[in-house]
């Protein structure tokens, strides 16, 4: 699946007049399932690799996890802050944690990419569902 989801991206970024290469990318969660800490086995850590060697510039947020290692480097987490959802060429919501504030990310972001089915109710029109 996390092959799947970073094809559909590729396929929202080039509609959307970008490619993947350079692109930012902002993923949000990369535990394996909501309100957890726990990245074993996350498909999240999955999508970050395969976007980060297509060339996508990842970050992420994680408010579970500080830190992961990612291709031998360490990244570290990102604060949710609403600079960093409007300068991302797409953000990716991996984890559906309930301590995100859904509404204001689709307020923020030009482009997102819902893998959860979060963002049902939100009326930005750049939003994408898995």
């Amino acid at each position: 699946m996390p092959g799947y989801v970073v094809s559909r991206i590729v396929d929202v970024l080039n509609a959307s007049g970008k490619g993947l290469s350079g692109s930012r990318v902002l993923v949000l969660g990369v535990a394996y399932k909501k309100d957890v800490g726990d990245t074993r086995e996350s498909p999240s850590l999955r999508i970050l690799r395969l976007l980060a060697a297509k060339g996508a510039r990842v970050r992420y947020n994680g408010p579970y996890v500080d830190e992961i290692e990612l291709g031998g480097e360490t990244l570290r987490a990102v604060d949710l802050a609403d600079e960093e959802l409007r300068s991302a060429d797409c953000v990716v919501i991996a984890t559906d944690h309930t301590c995100y504030d859904y509404k204001h990310i689709g307020a923020m972001a030009g482009l997102i990419f819902d893998t959860r089915g979060v963002t049902r109710n939100l009326v930005n029109t750049g939003v994408v569902r898995l």
